[in-house]
Order: C-alpha cells, then sequence, then structure tokens
C-alpha cells in the first residue's frame, strides 16, 4: 500500500514555487511606489553635483564666494549669463572645435578598425589567428605610461607631435584592444546559420560583414561608441602630453586655468559644464543600445 508524505513548508516540489528571499517579500509588501520613491531619491543625490555645477556657472565670482551655490533658490536673482560669454571670448570656442576634431575621428576609426578585425578574428580562417587575438587581449593590461615616452619620440622624428593628427592616433592605438575583443565577442555569439545562408547566396565576406554582420551589432558598435568617445573627450593625460597651444582639448585648456592658490571658478565652472553636457546628451541619447551591448552575450 502507497503512503503520501505530505512534503514539509519551504522545501522544493514539482508543483510547488520556490522559496522566496526575505527582501523580496518585504519588497511585495511595501509596494512598488515605495521602491520608485527611492530610486528617485537617489537620482536625485546623484545629480545634484551636476547640478551644483550649473547653477555655479550661472552665479558670479563675487556670490560664489561669499556664499554655498543652494543660495540660488532663494535669491534667484544671482543667475547671470556673463561667465559664459567672458569664456567664449577667452578662446574656449577653439578648445572646444579642437576635442570634437580629435574625438569623433578617434571614435570612428577604432568602431570601424575593430570591427573588421573583429569579425575576422570571430569568423574567418587565417593562420596564426589564434596567437594574434592572444597578443590583443594581452595588450589590453599595457598602461598607457609607459607609452608616452617612445611614442613622444616617434612623433617628433614624424614631425607631428602637437597636432591633432597625433592626439588621435594615439586614442585609436590604445582604443582598438578593448574594442576588438569586445566586438569579436559580440560577433561570435552571431547565428553561424546566417553567414552560411548569405555564403550559399555567393555572398563575399565584405558583404556579409557589411550586410548581416555589423548591422546586428548596433548594441555593441553604441556601447564601444560610448565607451570610446567620454574616454578621449575627457582625456587629460594624452592631451598634455602630445597637444600644443594650437591643439589642445578643453581638458587641458581648463587644467591651464588652474591659479596657484585658488581656482578659477568663473572660467572653471562653465566650461567644466559645457564639456559634461555633450556627453550627457549622448549618453541619454543611446543609453537603450547601451544596455544592450552590455547585456549582449551574456545569455545564450
Amino acid at each position: 500500500m502507497t503512503t503520501l508524505t505530505a512534503s514539509q513548508p519551504g522545501t522544493a516540489t514539482g508543483a510547488g514555487a520556490p522559496r522566496r528571499g526575505v527582501i523580496s517579500r518585504v519588497v511585495d509588501k511595501l509596494g512598488g511606489g515605495l521602491v520608485q520613491i527611492v530610486l528617485i531619491v537617489l537620482a536625485l543625490f546623484w545629480l545634484m553635483p551636476t547640478l551644483g555645477l550649473l547653477v555655479v556657472s550661472l552665479r558670479g565670482d563675487t556670490d560664489n564666494n561669499s556664499s554655498g551655490w543652494w543660495t540660488f533658490f532663494t535669491k534667484p536673482a544671482q543667475i547671470t549669463f556673463e561667465n559664459y560669454s567672458n569664456l567664449l571670448a577667452s578662446g574656449f570656442t577653439s578648445s572646444f572645435w579642437n576635442t570634437v576634431a580629435i574625438t569623433v575621428p578617434a571614435t570612428i576609426l577604432v568602431i570601424g578598425i575593430a570591427a573588421m578585425a573583429g569579425y575576422a578574428f570571430a569568423w574567418m580562417e587565417f593562420p596564426g589567428r589564434d596567437g594574434l587575438f592572444l597578443v590583443v587581449i594581452a595588450l589590453l593590461v599595457v598602461p598607457i605610461q609607459i607609452a608616452l615616452i617612445p611614442i613622444a619620440k616617434m612623433y617628433g622624428a614624424l614631425g607631428i607631435f602637437g597636432s591633432i593628427p597625433g592626439v588621435v592616433l594615439f586614442h585609436v592605438a590604445f582604443g582598438l584592444p578593448f574594442a576588438i575583443f569586445l566586438l569579436r565577442n559580440f560577433f561570435a555569439g552571431i547565428p553561424k546559420e546566417l553567414l552560411e545562408a548569405a555564403r550559399m547566396d555567393g555572398a563575399a565576406e565584405w558583404k556579409i560583414f557589411a550586410t548581416v554582420v555589423f548591422p546586428l551589432a548596433k548594441p555593441a558598435v553604441a556601447s564601444l561608441g560610448i565607451f570610446q568617445f567620454l574616454w578621449v573627450w575627457n582625456d587629460l593625460l594624452v592631451a598634455l602630453v602630445f597637444a600644443d597651444t594650437g591643439s589642445q582639448p578643453m581638458t587641458k585648456a581648463l587644467q591651464s586655468q588652474m591659479r596657484q592658490f585658488g581656482t578659477n571658478v568663473d572660467i572653471l565652472a562653465p566650461g567644466a559644464f559645457l564639456s559634461l553636457i555633450i556627453p550627457l546628451v549622448l549618453f541619454f541619447s543611446f543609453q537603450r543600445y547601451f544596455v544592450q551591448g552590455l547585456l549582449a552575450g551574456s545569455v545564450k
């Protein structure tokens, strides 16, 4: 005679649901509204430094030295655009366009070269492929600092030291290892049947890459573009070494405004906010692709 044994509470059975954690049960009882309020408060704290920088950039030097930026809420008459007009009149505009001339080519070149190299490492057979990819991975751990002096000597011999192309080439060289590694892993996750179907239709490798593989890589390309853009846009070390006065980006221009016994707030605050707003706009414009790119390949 068969006897049925009642399962103990909390044990997993075929028809029963798994036991839930304490935190998940507390969240269900409190409801999603409280969670949203907490997230909003955390977001406000995260945005507070940016808001403070904006307010400081819109206040006069006397007001910034005499009171904190939060007094703007009780004295909105402190707001003025004089700092921005003085900043643009001081030649900061040329540094802004130098930053654009450095960042945009460095980002586009890294994406284009890394996409082709990543496809080759993922789907093309050639002698030494695995060994060469190991070299690319090894380059990820090479610090920038050890290459500054040798490359500076090479740039001097080539006559491009202190020029915008020299800064762009440096960023491209040190951005490629990570870019190739990221895109190669993404391309390797594409179903092989898609490529085989394209080859059966007579498509060459270049056409397969341009019409099949690269369009599927929008999330990974967007993530790589954001990483590369932010790294080059906010770079100071490479600019200090390889850029002169005529080719200096905004980071070097702002660093040159630092005083010995204080800070030039009326110049630094609006300049820092202008250098901040472009990456923020870029990130929020492509954040959907950014999240998809970070999750790409995590689930098979």
